[in-house]
């Protein structure tokens, strides 16, 4: 007999009141509970990225978490990351850039790549490539990820100067994060 608890999570800035098990996973708790399938389960063991989400402003791998470890959190995933209909920066990007094909790893990198250009809006290749060294791509090679991630600070950091405002992160995922 498996325990179930109610959980409350706020995850692309809706909140959301759920019984889920004990045992289940956020990223099984994301795809099943709120039809959020952008987040991909590729090897159920945290190595290769593909899961990665934003809970509290900092990466997961939402294949290790357990969804009653949310409770409370605030979430992002992929599809947060677009805003009105609009894709994000990075998004664009990606798509410019090429920089992915068969797309399976591109939810995680998206997620993990917008961490980093809030931590870093000026960043270097080596440094992305550093930032996203534990995502795991089978099929780009990695060097047209790191020109789109490149490619979108830039954009971000233009937007942000032509506005004469310094850089902000288009989501508010990180307010009520604790240090």
């Amino acid at each position: 007999m498996s325990e179930h608890r109610r959980i409350a999570v706020v995850v692309n800035g809706t909140p959301y009141e759920a019984e889920v098990e004990t045992r289940k996973y956020l990223a099984e708790f994301l795809r099943e509970d709120l039809s959020l399938v952008g987040t991909h389960i590729g090897c159920e063991h945290g190595v290769c990225g593909t899961c990665t989400v934003l809970m509290n402003g900092v990466s997961v791998r939402s294949c290790l978490v357990l969804a009653v470890q949310a409770n409370g959190a605030e979430v992002m995933t992929v599809e947060g990351l677009a805003t009105d209909g609009q894709m994000h920066p990075l998004q664009e990007a990606f798509r410019e850039k090429q920089g992915l094909q068969c797309g399976y790893c591109t939810p995680g990198m998206l997620v993990r790549a917008y961490e980093l250009l809030e931590e870093n809006p000026e960043p270097t290749a080596e440094w992305v490539r550093e930032g996203l060294a534990n995502n795991l791509c089978r099929c780009t090679g990695y060097q047209y990820i790191v020109e789109a991630v490149l490619a979108a600070a830039e954009r971000l950091r233009g937007s942000s100067v032509a506005e004469g405002q310094p850089f902000e992160p288009a989501t508010s995922s990180r307010t009520n994060q604790e240090a």
